[in-house]
């Protein structure tokens, strides 16, 4: 699932591979999927994108965009990518698909639900995208300790720390998925409540969530998801599917999952009390 260090690692990745190259040819929908949320009629991608050319790649948040002249495609939550040169076998699945007059193809994919959007700048009133327009990035110097604390203290009904970090798009690309490593390095856990927090805590989660969101980015995102060459991240997650039952790095305690707000938490109880 793309969240903020994937949307950084591929943007910047897709930034080498297709910035200056034309759009020549698009397929869009051949695999319909019920949970792929397009812009207007996916039969119109054709004629917005063939001709244009890509100017940039950028990561919003957890969304990637890219920008063709006048037209941007923006991509969210569960969209997969991939790149792939000229001779290349490729999928026959696929909800997206692009290729450029480099010889490179770009194939998204949907799994589970995503956000596939072609528009023209500044068409697109999709409320989870203006957000993450709008919302600094925890990697940017927008995001300090001031702007994190007015977010702590706007919250008037006490939520747990995955429902602070992971939903209502109060931080657009921290999903459940990064949260876990950020709630672990801080010590806390998942169901901790937001106002039991001390100043010193506040102070210490809002660094967890820069360090560990620099870590992820800097090894080129998690080993539970894959880059746009199908390459698994290089950041060794502490808390997931690939810990789970295995011990804790820290104490040795086994790792816990347990089913939370409709997915599941990971923790140690020894190093994050509740």
């Amino acid at each position: 699932m793309l969240e903020i260090p994937e949307a950084y690692v591929i943007s910047e990745q897709l930034r080498k591979e297709i910035v200056g190259a034309k759009v020549v040819s698009v397929t869009a929908n051949t695999s319909p999927h019920k949970l792929t949320w397009y812009y207007e009629n996916p039969d119109s991608y054709e004629s917005r994108l063939v001709g244009h050319v890509v100017t940039d790649v950028k990561p919003l948040n957890g969304q990637v965009q890219i920008e063709l002249e006048n037209m941007r495609i923006a991509l969210s939550d569960g969209v997969n990518i991939r790149v792939f040169s000229s001779g290349d076998k490729l999928p026959t699945k696929h909800q997206l698909l692009i290729t450029f007059d480099h010889g490179k193809t770009v194939i998204f994919s949907v799994q589970m639900y995503g956000g596939i959007m072609a528009f023209e700048s500044g068409e697109n009133q999709n409320p989870y995208y203006l957000v993450a327009m709008q919302k600094p990035s925890p990697l940017t110097e927008a995001f300090d300790l001031n702007y994190f604390k007015s977010m702590v203290n706007h919250e008037s009904r006490n939520p747990t720390l995955k429902a602070f970090l992971a939903t209502e798009q109060r931080f657009p690309g921290i999903g459940n998925g990064v949260l876990q490593d950020i709630l672990f390095n801080a010590g806390m856990h998942p169901k901790r409540k937001l106002n039991n927090l001390s100043e010193q805590d506040i102070e210490n989660l809002y660094l967890s969530i820069k360090n560990t969101l620099d870590e992820m980015v800097e090894r080129g995102g998690r080993d539970t998801e894959k880059d746009i060459y199908g390459e698994s991240g290089r950041y060794l997650t502490k808390l997931s599917k690939n810990t789970h039952n295995q011990p804790c790095h820290r104490c040795g305690e086994p790792i816990r999952k347990e089913s939370y707000m409709g997915g599941s938490i990971y923790y140690c109880v020894n190093c994050q009390k509740l």
